[in-house]
């Protein structure tokens, strides 16, 4: 006897599942995008089914669906239809059911963690005149010189291990226990979480030596750490 050119079998796939909470297009192809490019190597192209719970019948699913094609990933069926209306008009719009059992091996779509932020930015080359260097959420560490008219800012402290003539902003976010630190201090402008000095107010004994600026008692304050 010859074997049928096809034959149906049962079989199990793990799937991830969009829980979509709003049923504005460009909406969900923009927050997918984002999911998207966060983890590109799992979820490009990948198939999903759409849990549409959260959404009313009178849906575009057309667009809908186009809408998730766009940010890459493919849509193997529907589940969480919860109204006659809305399962007619899913199927209306070619989109397979699917129901989702008390073993399914549907599983959510994990969003990987952010990566944790630096702890430290270094710059090892020196800071010109214009440049502004931001080191968000963290020190900011420059081992050359810094020239007039640059500006260093850092959510955390500041180290300087050239001459320092620009201005340097440590504790841009409001720490109040930032510090800068300058082996060669000449600068336009130093502050720590908004409390600030113009060059005039650098005391003369510190021209062009190591010193560190904090705030005690919420006074900008100069010492030398040798």
């Amino acid at each position: 006897m010859s074997q049928s050119p096809v034959e149906l079998k049962g079989s199990s796939f793990t799937l991830s599942v969009v829980h979509l909470n709003h049923s504005e297009p460009n909406i969900i192809r923009e927050a997918l995008t984002e999911k998207v490019k966060q983890a590109p190597a799992f979820l490009q192209n990948a198939p999903v089914v759409l849990n549409v719970a959260a959404l009313t019948p009178d849906a575009d699913w057309l667009q809908v669906q186009r809408a998730v094609t766009d940010a890459g990933l493919r849509v193997v069926g529907v589940s969480g239809f919860h109204s006659d209306e809305q399962k007619r008009s899913i199927q209306s719009a070619g989109l397979p059911l699917l129901t989702e059992g008390k073993a399914s091996r549907v599983t959510k779509v994990a969003t990987p963690p952010p990566p944790p932020p630096p702890k430290t930015r270094i710059i090892s080359t020196p800071v010109r005149t214009g440049q502004q260097i931001y080191a968000r959420g963290c020190d900011l560490v420059v081992i050359s010189s810094v020239s007039s008219g640059a500006e260093l800012i850092a959510d955390g402290n500041i180290h300087v291990y050239g001459m320092m003539r620009g201005r340097a902003l440590a504790g841009a976010g409001g720490d109040t226990s930032s510090q800068v630190f300058c082996t060669h201090l000449a600068a336009e402008l130093v502050s720590v979480a908004g409390e600030y000095w113009l060059s005039d107010r650098i005391p003369s004994t510190f021209y062009e030596r190591s010193a560190r600026l904090f705030l005690q008692d919420n006074i900008l304050t100069i010492e030398s750490f040798n």
